[in-house]
């Protein structure tokens, strides 16, 4: 079966490719069209189809919108209630739910060949979970956990994969939402709702969760695996934020507040889900599996002995996990995801093309991992471009920004760098036989979705990457799937004695992660990097600069 999934409607528009049950290619609209999210997540904007990411993955296959067995929708108008009904505020939901309805229409004008009757509805959550239970690796049966801002009238779903085919156990419905309780929060510290939840999360550890009593009241688990969620005052709790405004102590406690009581209900949704299925095995998927901290506490505190987070969580990853379900349906075995790695790539003449074309001079060195180490230990920032852009929210090594770990300073540098607040903190990476010796927390962690412990005696030698509570969210390499990262990281080694690198996400503040080689030197030209290691090829500021001075760039 030839099955191309479709996440449309409410953010993170984007395109997933699944042929006979294997992962062709997945990537999200914001890559392509430059705007972060792809869409504002309101109803009147949702007319937003992923056309040229969906374009690109049949392109990638060979096929034509006409070869494909079915398109897979992530959400089912069918099973929608108005937003009045369900206690949400939102007097132009209706407009979201009619273009549903008409998603069919809609597909086949923008998938020239398609017929609309080959687009099958997928409800929203179960999506959601098939991109866990069936992306993961060597899960089997497992349970599956499902939290987010909202489908089509819950905003939870616990299930269970038992081989092909997906149980569902229980829902929270609407208008109690973890998610919607977060993104709530987030514009109330003067933070871009719906977007940057991240920032709250990061915010909170320079807080103390002295509000966590007063959260309960309206956030809370109600013992039968379900949860209240809904009417926190925050105007009680703490001013508001203003954007530009600088954030006080009260907006940390509250973000460190609404922090801890998000750990306490998901332990108590997981131990429900636990006493359920009683499986070894826990993945989990939604916007709100993107709490890395709060995926720490789960995997810490909880009953199963794995947990697997979706790298892509939030609702771009549903796009993959609605295809995903059509075909185990359809009898197609469901392939795991080998990486994150599913999006575009360029071959090195097209890539030298790109360069001659844009006029800068760049190089071919001997071996590009160690032309990178080198830089990295003379503390130079690299923009790191390789291979197949990342599919969900996290840089990978395939489209990053590298620096020195071992200078503190370099905090403030990146951040500087990308234009975003110095509360934000820089992730290290390190391969994965090494990442014990000084990090404790759920291992491997390929995805970024956990927080770990720096051990006391690395923290003085790497404090660029150490949080403001002595914790890092790590990326362990795997030697076997990231051969050329790996190689850097030794060489790395072999100077400074350091086996970790920075790795922050490729773009600046507000703008989506670099994806093809234009964005790359665009982003390399208007920010202060030192070195921009694209294939096997580096351009390098100051030979850029030299050009500009006598003339021979143009």
């Amino acid at each position: 079966m030839r099955i191309l999934g479709i996440n449309a409607l409410f953010h993170d528009p984007a395109a997933a490719l699944v042929v006979d049950g294997r992962i062709v290619a997945a990537a999200e609209e914001e890559r392509f069209s430059r705007r972060k999210h792809g869409k504002r997540p309101v109803p009147f904007s949702a007319w937003e189809l992923p056309e040229r990411a969906a374009a690109w993955c049949l392109k990638r296959a060979g096929l034509r919108p006409e070869d494909l067995d079915a398109v897979a929708y992530s959400f089912d108008p069918s099973l929608a209630r108005s937003a009045q009904s369900m206690g949400l505020d939102d007097p132009w939901d209706h407009l979201r739910l009619a273009y549903a309805r008409e998603a069919p229409g809609f597909l086949a004008t923008a998938l020239p060949g398609l017929a609309s009757g080959r687009v099958r509805f997928v409800p929203h959550h179960m999506a959601h979970a098939a991109s866990g239970a069936f992306a993961a690796q060597d899960a089997g049966n497992s349970s599956v956990l499902v939290l987010d801002g909202r489908g089509e009238r819950a905003s939870h779903l616990a299930a269970r994969r038992i081989g092909d085919r997906l149980e569902a156990l229980n829902a929270q419905e609407l208008p109690h939402s973890l998610g919607l309780v977060y993104e709530e929060l987030t514009e109330h510290l003067g933070f871009l709702r719906s977007c940057d939840e991240f920032k709250v999360m990061a915010l909170a550890s320079h807080g103390s969760p002295r509000m966590l009593g007063e959260l309960r009241r309206h956030v809370h688990p109600t013992g039968d695996g379900g949860f209240r969620a809904t009417g926190v005052p925050w105007h009680e709790l703490c001013a508001p934020r203003g954007p530009e405004e600088p954030w006080t102590q009260d907006h940390a406690d509250v973000a460190a507040s609404a922090q801890a009581v998000l750990e306490e209900t998901l332990l108590d949704l997981v131990r429900w889900l636990h006493g359920r299925t009683h499986d070894s095995v826990l993945t989990m998927a939604g916007g709100v599996a993107l709490n890395c901290v709060a995926n720490s506490r789960v995997a810490r505190e909880g009953p199963f002995s794995r947990v697997w987070v979706q790298p892509a969580a939030g609702d771009a990853g549903t796009a993959l996990g609605a295809a995903l379900l059509l075909a185990a349906g359809a009898g197609d075995e469901p392939q795991p995801m080998a990486g994150a790695d599913l999006g575009r790539d360029w071959s090195e003449a097209e890539l030298a093309a790109w360069l001659k074309t844009a006029g800068v001079p760049f190089d071919r060195p001997a071996d590009i991992a160690a032309t990178v180490a080198r830089a990295l230990a003379d503390n130079a920032i690299v923009a790191w471009f390789q291979g197949r852009s990342e599919y969900g929210p996290r840089a990978l090594g395939h489209r990053s920004l590298l620096a020195h770990p071992g200078h503190a300073g370099n905090l403030e540098r990146l951040n500087d760098v990308k234009g975003r607040e110095q509360f934000r903190p820089v992730a290290p990476m390190v391969t994965a036989e090494r990442a014990p010796e000084i990090f404790t927390g759920p291992m491997p962690s390929p995805y970024m979705l956990f927080v770990h412990d720096v051990l006391p005696r690395w923290r003085e030698r790497i404090p660029a990457v150490v949080h403001v509570d002595g914790t890092a969210r790590i990326q362990t390499v795997d030697r076997a799937q990231e051969p050329l990262v790996a190689r850097m990281l030794d060489e790395f080694e072999k100077l400074t004695g350091l086996p970790v690198v920075v790795n922050t996400s490729l773009n600046t503040a507000g703008r989506p992660m670099v994806d093809d080689p234009r964005d790359a030197l665009e982003c390399f030209g208007s920010s202060p990097v030192d070195l921009l290691a694209i294939g096997p090829f580096a351009v390098r500021r100051s030979s850029l600069y030299a050009a500009c001075d006598d003339g021979s760039a143009r």
